[in-house]
C-alpha cells in the first residue's frame, strides 16, 4: 500500500511540474502584455528548428535569458527568449523604430538562405502563438533570383474588457529590404500595432487559433470519403463474419453427425483433430506475455487520450499537453502491463516473474530511449531548439523509474496472485501433432500481408490528415471521428485475426499464439510503409535531419501500434478459439 501511495504522490508531483499554474491573464490599459521570442525553422520541416536569434533580428543584450517552460514545451523543443517588441495593453502604435542592424555579406547570405528555404518565426505574446514569414523570394528566371526581408511588422490584437483574445502578424510590403551582394547593408527594423475589440470571451479564444497563420491548410475531413470507408468496412467485416458462422455450423453438424453414425472408416480432417494441442503453450512464452501486456497498456492509453480530446481537454495548438499527458498516462497505467503479462505468464506455467515485470516495463521503454537518443543526438549536433535538455530526459527517465516501474511491479504481484488456472476447454496431449506441409499462400508472411491491410484500408483516410497535423502546420479537431475510426479499427483487426486463425487451424496447423499476435500487429508495418511514402510524395519535408526525426519517431509509433493491435488479434482469437472448441465433443 505505502508502494502505491508513494507512486501516486510522485504522480501527483510530476502533474504539477508537467501543467505547471495557472496564469490571470488579465491586464489594466497600458499594462505590458509579455512578449517573447520562441522559435524560427523551415517551414516544411517542422522539426528543424533553430533559436530565434541565430539570425541577426534585433535582439536585447542578454540573448540567454529564457522563460521557464513547461514540461511540454520543453519535450516540443521551445527556446522561449525574451523580445524587444513591447505592446503594451490596449495602446495603439502607428509606427515604432525596433532597431538598426548592420549586415555583412555572411550574414545577408545567411538571411538569404533561410529566405529561400521559407523560414517563419514564432511569437508567443501573452502565451498566445503569433507566427509569420521572414521574407519572401522572386524568381526571375531559372539562375536570378531577387530576395526582400520583412522589415516592418503589423500586429493586430483583439481583446475583451481586461483581456487579450487573440493577436495575428503581418508584413508590410511596402516596407521591405532587398538583400544584394553589394557590401554592407543598414537594415531598420520597425513594427506598429493596432488594437480592436471583439465579443469573443476568454475561454473561447481558442477556437480562433484555428483562423491564424497555419490555418491555409486547415483540414478538411471529407466526410464522403470517412463514409464510404465506414460502410466498406462494415460490409468487409460482416462479409467474414457470415462466412465463419456458416462454415463452423457447417463443421460441427459434419463432426456430430460423424459421431451419431459412429462411421469409423472414415477419416476426418480439420480444426477438430488438433484439439489436444490447440492449447499447447507457445514457445518463449515470457517474451509473449510481455507483448500482451504492454498491448493491454497502449489500449488502455490510447482510450483515454481520446478521451480527453473528445471531451476537449485538447484545443488547436495544444501539442505539448496532449505529449505531457501522454507521458502521464503511460505512467499510470503501467500497472495494466504488469498485471496482465503476470497473469498470463502465471497461466502458462511460468516461473520465473521477477525476469517476466522486467522485460514487460522494458520492451518498449528501452528501445523507445534508444530511438529517442539518437534523434535527440542529430538534433543536438546541428543545434535545433527541438533537442531535449538532459534537465527534462532526467525527469522522465525519474518519472519511469519511480512510478512506472513500482506500478509495473504492483500489477506483476497481483497477477501473479490473482491469476486462476488457463482451464482449456480441451485437455492438451503429452506428444504433439504433427503438421502437415502448408502451402506457401498460408504462412506467416503472407498471412501478415491479408490481415494488415484490411485495417489499414480502413484508416489510411485519416492517416493523412492525423500526419498532415502532426507533421505540418495544420490542426487536427475532429477527435470524434478519430475516436469512431480507432474503434472500427480495433473491430476489423478483431475479426480478420479470427478468420485467418480459423482457416490456419482447418489446415491443422496449431501454432496460432504468435501467428495472431503477429496478423493483428501487422497493420503496424503498413503503417511505416505509408510513412515513407508520405514522406517522400505527399510532403515537402527533406533533409537528414528531418528524416531522422520522421523516420526515427514513426518507427516508435509504429511499434506500439504492432503491440497493440497485435494484443487485438491474439485476444480476440483466443475468445474464439475457446469458444468452438467449448462446443466440440472430443474423446
Amino acid at each position: 500500500m505505502k508502494h502505491v501511495l508513494l507512486s501516486v504522490a510522485l504522480t501527483l508531483c510530476f502533474v504539477a511540474i508537467v501543467f505547471g499554474e495557472g496564469k490571470d491573464h488579465r491586464y489594466s490599459d497600458g499594462n505590458e502584455v509579455p512578449l517573447y521570442v520562441n522559435k524560427i525553422g523551415p517551414y516544411s520541416n517542422p522539426s528543424e528548428t533553430y533559436n530565434y536569434y541565430s539570425l541577426p533580428f534585433c535582439s536585447p543584450r542578454d540573448t540567454s535569458a529564457q522563460r521557464k517552460v513547461s514540461f511540454g514545451e520543453a519535450l516540443e523543443g521551445a527556446a522561449i527568449s525574451s523580445s524587444l517588441y513591447k505592446l503594451p495593453f490596449k495602446v495603439q502604435i502607428p509606427f515604432k523604430e525596433l532597431c538598426s542592424v548592420s549586415l555583412n555579406k555572411t550574414l545577408i547570405d545567411k538571411f538569404k538562405k533561410a529566405i529561400e528555404e521559407y523560414y517563419y518565426f514564432e511569437l508567443l505574446y501573452d502565451d498566445i502563438p503569433v507566427r509569420g514569414f521572414i521574407g519572401t523570394m522572386n524568381r526571375e528566371s531559372d539562375t536570378s533570383k531577387r530576395f526582400f526581408l520583412f522589415k516592418h511588422l503589423v500586429f493586430t490584437v483583439l481583446y475583451n474588457g481586461d483581456r487579450v483574445i487573440y493577436a495575428n502578424v503581418t508584413a508590410d510590403l511596402r516596407q521591405v529590404q532587398e538583400l544584394k551582394n553589394e557590401g554592407d547593408l543598414i537594415v531598420d527594423f520597425s513594427f506598429s500595432a493596432r488594437w480592436a475589440e471583439t465579443t469573443v470571451g476568454f475561454d473561447d479564444r481558442v477556437q480562433l487559433l484555428t483562423d491564424n497563420f497555419f490555418s491555409a491548410g486547415e483540414l478538411e475531413i471529407h466526410w464522403l470519403s470517412i463514409m464510404n470507408s465506414f460502410v466498406l468496412v462494415i460490409l468487409l467485416t460482416g462479409f467474414i463474419a457470415i462466412i465463419i458462422f456458416r462454415v463452423l455450423r457447417s463443421d460441427y453438424s459434419r463432426y456430430n453427425r460423424a459421431e451419431e453414425e459412429e462411421e469409423g472408416d472414415q477419416e476426418d480432417y480439420g480444426w477438430k483433430l488438433v484439439h489436444g494441442d490447440v492449447f499447447r503453450f507457445p514457445p518463449y512464452k515470457m517474451l509473449f506475455c510481455s507483448f500482451v501486456g504492454n498491448g493491454a497498456q497502449f489500449l488502455c492509453l490510447t482510450f483515454f487520450l481520446l478521451i480527453l480530446a473528445v471531451i476537449g481537454i485538447f484545443y488547436p495548438g495544444s501539442d505539448a499537453n496532449m505529449r505531457s499527458a501522454a507521458v502521464a498516462i503511460y505512467g499510470l497505467t503501467a500497472g495494466i502491463a504488469g498485471y496482465v503479462s503476470s497473469s498470463f505468464y502465471k497461466k502458462m506455467g511460468g516461473e520465473q516473474w521477477a525476469w517476466n515485470i522486467i522485460l514487460t516495463t522494458t520492451l518498449f521503454a528501452v528501445p523507445f530511449f534508444i530511438v529517442a537518443g539518437v534523434v535527440n543526438l542529430f538534433a543536438g549536433y546541428h543545434l535545433t531548439t527541438t533537442e531535449i535538455k538532459a534537465s527534462v530526459v532526467f525527469l522522465v527517465l525519474v518519472y519511469w523509474l519511480l512510478v512506472g516501474f513500482p506500478l509495473t511491479v504492483i500489477g506483476g504481484i497481483a497477477g501473479k496472485r490473482l491469476a486462476s488456472n488457463f482451464d482449456a476447454p480441451v485437455r492438451t496431449k503429452i506428444v504433439p501433432r504433427e503438421i502437415p506441409p502448408i502451402p506457401w499462400y498460408r504462412r506467416a508472411l503472407m498471412q501478415m500481408v491479408m490481415a494488415g491491410f484490411l485495417p489499414f484500408s480502413a484508416i489510411y483516410i485519416e492517416l493523412y490528415y492525423i500526419y498532415a497535423s502532426v507533421w505540418g502546420h495544420a490542426h487536427y479537431t475532429l477527435y470524434g471521428i478519430l475516436f469512431l475510426v480507432f474503434i472500427i479499427l480495433i473491430i476489423v483487426t478483431a475479426c480478420i485475426t479470427i478468420a485467418l486463425t480459423y482457416f490456419q487451424l482447418s489446415m491443422e496447423d496449431y501454432r496460432w499464439w504468435w501467428r495472431s499476435f503477429l496478423s493483428g500487429g501487422s497493420t503496424g508495418f503498413f503503417i511505416y510503409a505509408y510513412s515513407v511514402f508520405y514522406f517522400f510524395y505527399r510532403s515537402r519535408m527533406s533533409g537528414s535531419l528531418q528524416g531522422a526525426f520522421f523516420f526515427g519517431h514513426m518507427a516508435s509509433v509504429c511499434y506500439f501500434f504492432f503491440i497493440m493491435l497485435g494484443t487485438v488479434g491474439f485476444y480476440s482469437s483466443l475468445v474464439f478459439i475457446r469458444h468452438i472448441y467449448k462446443n466440440l465433443k472430443c474423446d
